[in-house]
């Protein structure tokens, strides 16, 4: 790829990603558009200063972004179940605190272009507190999350894409995992159980959504 045809790329990625800030701001969401992760990184310290406690939903996208050690390097409890230093027996404990922290952060599954947030989840725990219970919410979505085709094309791009990633990710036994197509299984692995759209903000709720101009987890 020349020097124009990135320059080319770079510049309709980033209106794609400024019309999708655009539509989730006319549905109710603090959206904000970051042009890099390390941008991205920083919206989040910002979001979440001054919180006691700050719950991770288990997201690559958030990982990536590595800001769970600065919330903890500024003092912050930090509710994350997937932390290799929490045992089994207290992951379940950990989710229900999440669901009433100062602070979530999650990543989406799907963000439409017109402003819908798509999320599957197996647990359930990581889109409950994406809805309603801490008091702020941010959702990362990265420019591969973007679908121009309406809720339907968030959803197929959860069987196709996030579902396998993440069943491979966390070793699961689903037949997707073994092959990367959806199968629409009744394993008990399957971890696409609940799904929640968000068509517009929770009105009990406060939410912030930051589109950012990188490619993010599955």
């Amino acid at each position: 790829m020349n020097a124009t045809t990135a320059a080319l790329h770079a510049q309709i990625s980033e209106r794609k990603c400024r019309r999708t800030v655009e539509a989730l701001a006319r549905h109710g969401f603090a959206a904000r558009y970051c042009a890099t992760a390390a941008e991205a990184a920083d919206a989040l310290v910002e979001l979440g200063a001054g919180a006691k406690s700050v719950g991770f939903g288990g997201s690559l996208s958030v990982a990536e972004l590595g800001v769970r050690e600065r919330f903890a390097a500024g003092g912050a409890e930090i509710l994350d179940h997937s932390a290799p230093d929490v045992p089994p027996e207290a992951k379940t404990a950990v989710m229900r605190r999440q669901q009433t922290c100062d602070v979530f952060i999650c990543g989406v599954n799907a963000v439409t272009a017109s402003g819908e947030i798509v999320n599957v989840d197996g647990v359930g725990n990581r889109v409950a507190a994406s809805i309603f219970g801490p008091g702020r919410i941010v959702l990362v979505a990265g420019r591969n999350k973007i679908v121009e085709g309406g809720v339907a094309e968030a959803l197929r791009r959860v069987k196709d894409v996030a579902a396998p990633g993440n069943t491979i990710r966390l070793n699961k036994n689903t037949p997707c995992a073994r092959t990367g197509v959806c199968s629409d299984c009744d394993s008990p692995d399957r971890i696409c159980r609940v799904t929640v759209i968000l068509d517009r903000k929770p009105s009990r709720s406060d939410i912030a959504v930051l589109v950012v101009d990188a490619d993010l987890g599955l």
